[in-house]
């Protein structure tokens, strides 16, 4: 039962990055268009993302909910030195739906929407910023549980370079997605010639940000070159994307959009194995040598059951309604 557990784990994780990805997405790409084209860009995100961005945050609940009750210790340790990204992101959360919502349907449109707009660009651009800062600092060895001083434990446990390279990273991945997804929600030419110009632009983000996780990684001594690189699946992983890169890149070329989010969503997933693979499953690496497993920091037998069986029961309702929702919007918009 605990692979099952750690699989519907990884899978919230997954749709989170993914779904999440490209809601926050929608704010970055729009706060970063010029403001002729910005109207238009805005028209077209909302469209986009209709079909998840009120659900998509039951991903998250989801890897909470797991971490929480099946493996407590690992719960503990990322709640408690990475509290301050944490908040910081869950604020980022509330702010920037609470922004989109009055953004959209207040029934009185005034200069509380410009208050709005702006609350949503910058949520919507801080918040992926903080979870990429959280995911550097599970495997970065910076979480240090025999430090005395305040910053060496709640601050420099999150904030260093390697970090803050992430977090660029994870931007521009929420953008790229964002762009991409967006490429089949034009109405004519220019809408799709104008989102294929925003796909190229975020593409070429990603790629530099990419080089600079490398970059600050081997500055900060994280063997991450070598967690991607060492071993079959790490190569395989990393060729995949590449070559859905140029699938998509094809794609684009001839206007044939069915796949392109397909191949996105393929992208991350491929990003996110090659990421992990090498120290799985260990979850969080410490900088005292020690680590936090999936399969050695976990709950009781009969609790890993009982959850295990939750999940399964629970998806037989979930998915199918999350795929009718999404089949529900692709219908409307026709």
């Amino acid at each position: 039962m605990i692979y099952v557990v750690i699989g519907f784990l990884w899978l919230a994780i997954c749709l989170y990055v993914i779904l999440g990805g490209a809601d926050f997405g929608a704010g970055i790409v729009e706060l970063f268009t010029k403001k002729k084209s910005r109207h238009k860009t805005k028209e077209i995100m909302y469209q986009s993302i209709a079909p998840v961005w009120e659900a998509n945050h039951m991903w998250l609940i989801i890897a909470i909910v797991i971490l929480f009750v099946g493996f407590p210790e690992i719960y503990t340790t990322m709640s408690t030195y990475l509290h301050i990204p944490l908040v910081l992101m869950l604020v980022g959360i509330i702010a920037r739906g609470t922004a989109f919502t009055f953004r959209n349907y207040d029934a009185v449109k005034d200069d509380w929407q410009v208050l709005y707009t702006l609350i949503f660009y910058y949520a919507s651009l801080l918040t992926p910023f903080f979870l990429g800062l959280i995911a550097a600092a599970t495997v970065s060895q910076s979480i240090n549980p025999d430090a005395t001083t305040f910053l060496d434990l709640y601050i420099f446990s999150w904030l260093n370079w390697f970090g803050i390279a992430v977090g660029l990273f994870t931007i521009a991945l929420c953008a790229y997605l964002a762009s991409i997804f967006s490429l089949r929600e034009t109405r004519d030419k220019a809408d799709l010639d104008l989102m294929i110009k925003k796909s190229k632009q975020t593409m070429i983000f990603v790629v530099i940000t990419g080089a600079l996780v490398f970059f600050t990684a081997y500055i900060s001594n994280i063997p991450l070159v070598t967690w991607v690189f060492s071993k079959p699946l790490g190569i395989m992983s990393i060729a995949f994307a590449t070559i859905a890169l140029g699938l998509i890149f094809r794609a684009m070329k001839q206007r044939k959009l069915l796949p392109v989010r397909a191949l996105a969503g393929f992208q991350v997933i491929m990003i996110l194995v090659a990421a992990t693979y090498q120290h799985n499953p260990d979850i969080i690496l410490l900088a005292n040598g020690n680590h936090l497993s999936l399969l050695e920091h976990v709950a009781a037998p009969k609790t890993i059951s009982a959850l295990a069986w939750a999940l399964m029961l629970g998806s037989l309702f979930i998915l199918p309604f999350l795929f009718y929702l999404m089949f529900s919007f692709s219908r409307l918009r026709k």
